[in-house]
């Protein structure tokens, strides 16, 4: 167990990934003190009745204030700026990183607005739910999950040693990657398959000779795990397509270029072709659950836990 890793963390939202920072900090003692900025009042009452933070502040100025860790949590459409505010409160020697699951932009939008001394370090866990708010949290939600570091060029290596060791005290396995590179790789492992989850949902709601009810009565496995997906918060994933085009188009075009093979495959009853393009997807699954990121154990839709899964 790492003891204090900082003295004071302040956690810049309070919703899934900051309230499940806060368990995860507790329950591996990396902080003396941990506080946080919610906008919401009522967020912010919640937080200190759950205990998440010894004291919250309605503005992240306040909050920052003698932290040597800032983590901001909000989606990231508001990082610029919650930048801006906040930077002028930053104390030398600080770090600032993120949870946000685009890393080019951030880097972008929020590198300019820290002052010089304090140290700019973009992450990006990749877990989460599907669920949000200052209850949503809990401390196993980074247990063998990885999270992604893409620090500049120009990073203190000291700093970007210190953020990695609070990371993997988290219980986090840990990369240090190009921000370029990652966008390029989450588009498709995260962004497309939220993208394509959000649209079979509309596309069963939207269907005239299929009603309501029996899109919801009826749903197979294959679709209720669609509905999962996109139950996610819709202001986040908003700010990721918006933040990650360039990426996610270039992902969308190599997708609609395979769905056109399939396509043509099942046009012209090409077997050999389906079985052997769903052998290859089947390996990939199996290396998924090889690899530790998910169980083979079917539950059927019957878990009540809260399950991460990658964002």
């Amino acid at each position: 167990m790492t003891a204090h890793l900082f003295e004071r963390v302040a956690l810049i939202g309070l919703g899934l990934i900051g309230s499940s920072l806060s368990h995860a900090m507790r329950r591996a003692g990396l902080a003396r003190s941990i506080v946080g900025h919610a906008q919401s009042e009522k967020t912010r009452d919640t937080a200190l009745r759950l205990g998440l933070v010894a004291s919250v502040y309605a503005s992240a100025a306040e909050a920052v204030e003698q932290a040597d860790l800032v983590i901001l949590c909000t989606p990231i459409g508001a990082y610029a700026p919650i930048a801006r505010s906040m930077a002028p409160a930053l104390k030398t020697g600080a770090i600032v990183t993120d949870v946000g699951s685009v890393k080019g932009s951030v880097a972008r939008e929020v590198g300019p607005c820290i002052p010089a001394g304090v140290h700019f370090i973009p992450g990006h866990p990749i877990a989460g739910t599907e669920h949000s708010g200052p209850h949503a949290g809990f401390a196993e939600l980074f247990d063998g999950r990885w999270c992604i570091l893409t620090p500049s060029n120009a990073a203190d290596p000291v700093a970007v040693a210190r953020l990695k060791a609070f990371w993997l005290a988290l219980g986090s396995h840990v990369e240090i990657m190009d921000a370029e590179h990652h966008d390029l790789v989450l588009a498709i492992t995260s962004h497309v398959p939220h993208l394509i989850a959000y649209n079979i949902v509309n596309t069963a709601r939207h269907l005239e000779r299929v009603t309501d009810s029996e899109v919801i009565k009826f749903s197979a496995g294959g679709f209720r795990d669609f509905t999962r997906i996109a139950a996610s918060d819709p202001i986040m994933w908003r700010d990721v397509f918006l933040n990650n085009k360039e990426a996610v188009l270039e992902m969308l075009g190599r997708f609609t270029e395979d769905l056109t093979a399939l396509q043509r495959a099942i046009r012209f009853g090409e077997g050999a072709t389906l079985h052997q393009l769903f052998i290859e997807a089947r390996a990939t699954r199996r290396s998924i659950i090889e690899a530790g990121q998910d169980t083979a154990a079917p539950d059927f839709g019957r878990h009540a836990g809260g399950k991460p899964s990658g964002t």
